[in-house]
């Protein structure tokens, strides 16, 4: 099964490659169009898939990420035209040279080939690298989750609808209809065909594919992400941004795990962080020196143990720690950081320059909540994933991270002597 996917992908990946913009834009403007014209039949069918997992008794997060509404479908398909009016990368020259001998070269970017996305839970993630992929001239094999079948199966035949009407091949995206995770040790398998592996999911997940894949995995997505608060910080501004980085959405990887809090205002700003959140349900895991802040503890306050620093909570919990300077704060973050996204909240430019400069993270912020690290937010239209690693592309995975180039010379009948 998995190595015929692999062939059609590879010949498909070719026909993929020489379609123009036009082509490709009337394909995404065409899976916008019929999300919404197809909303009822989507949400129906996610409605199985939510009460499936309900039943079977997954996290809180992962039902949050699973479900579908009308309001966040109308978001997907956004995001889908939105893709649809970016510039497209494929093709475009740079690096311009005349070599003495008379050679003209220059970089030219390609599509990167064949895709393997593994991913959990969210049916976004099936819309979103569809788009992605159609842009920038990739083939897909996307494997979702057993929990979102009904789902994916209901959002790929609009993608197939699209490709077929626009004249594209239908294994331009393929989805692996099955469940069994044999498949997925299958998809790693298929070096002759498949390009480059990229997991959406879980630590488990992110492990088993660097492990037993022999195609590049590009990993990233797993979020423990850490704000820092300053002396210098304006406390008052220091709260909200702290509170929409962890209530906005807390299920997303971009959610604030951990805030640093300087000694200096420590007794000042933990129980007014604390409060404030509170009234929205977050409860809190502090070690002792911020837990001594905290005046009068209540029941939604809790010694930090120590595995609090190390998990990504996807959910309402806020884990809390003073320190003595920046220095152990960038020191806390380095030691428990995922490099997903980190933070600083300072008024001191020095000390905002040194963060920026030491945190090794995919994403940086002075100022700004974590929730900003999201292809839609950085203008990319749409992310395949959020790569906290270093090569080939980090952060949010937008249309040029999926291109690479080849370089062209162009001659007069040149030959080298």
């Amino acid at each position: 099964m998995m190595n015929e996917i692999g062939k059609c992908a590879k010949i498909a990946s070719r026909r993929l490659a020489r379609a123009n913009t036009d082509q490709k834009n009337q394909v995404l403007t065409m899976i916008a169009d019929e999300l919404i014209a197809q909303r009822e039949l989507i949400l129906r069918e996610n409605v199985k898939d939510v009460e499936a997992a309900t039943e079977a008794g997954l996290a809180p997060a992962l039902i949050d990420r699973l479900t579908l509404n009308p309001s966040r479908l109308n978001g997907v398909a956004a995001d889908v035209r939105r893709v649809a009016s970016l510039p497209d990368p494929v093709g475009e020259q740079f690096d311009h040279a005349t070599l003495s001998n008379g050679l003209k070269l220059h970089k030219q970017r390609v599509p990167l080939g064949v895709l393997g996305v593994i991913y959990e839970s969210r049916p976004n993630v099936t819309i979103d690298v569809t788009a992605l992929a159609i842009k920038t001239g990739n083939v897909a094999i996307l494997r979702g989750g057993s929990e979102t079948l009904n789902t994916n199966r209901a959002l790929i035949n609009v993608v197939h609808r699209a490709l077929e009407t626009n004249q594209l091949p239908v294994n331009a995206i393929q989805f692996v209809d099955d469940s069994d995770r044999a498949r997925v040790t299958e998809l790693l398998a298929l070096h002759d065909y498949v390009d480059v592996i990229i997991p959406r999911g879980g630590a488990a997940l992110h492990k088993f594919c660097r492990e037993n894949s022999r195609i590049t995995v590009i990993t990233g997505g797993i979020g423990i992400c850490h704000l820092f608060v300053d002396e210098s910080a304006d406390l008052e501004k220091a709260i909200e941004v702290i509170h929409n980085a962890k209530t906005q959405r807390p299920s997303v990887c971009n959610a604030l795990d951990v805030v640093l809090v300087h000694r200096a205002v420590a007794a000042e700003f933990l129980p007014r962080v604390v409060a404030r959140l509170a009234a929205d349900g977050v409860t809190f895991r502090a070690e002792p020196r911020a837990l001594s802040n905290i005046q009068p503890l209540t029941s939604n306050i809790q010694l930090a143990s120590e595995t609090d620093f190390d998990t990504e909570w996807l959910s309402l919990v806020l884990s809390l720690k003073v320190v003595d300077d920046l220095d152990e704060a960038m020191d806390h973050i380095a030691q428990h950081s995922t490099a997903h996204s980190d933070g600083i909240l300072t008024r001191d430019t020095d000390q905002a320059n040194r963060f920026i400069a030491e945190v090794d993270s995919a994403a940086v912020y002075v100022n700004a909540s974590t929730r900003f690290t999201d292809g839609g937010e950085f203008g990319l239209g749409a992310e395949v994933a959020v790569s906290t690693q270093r090569l080939h592309a980090r952060g949010p995975m937008g249309l040029r991270e999926l291109t690479t180039y080849k370089w062209v010379g162009v001659g007069d009948y040149l030959i080298r002597k």
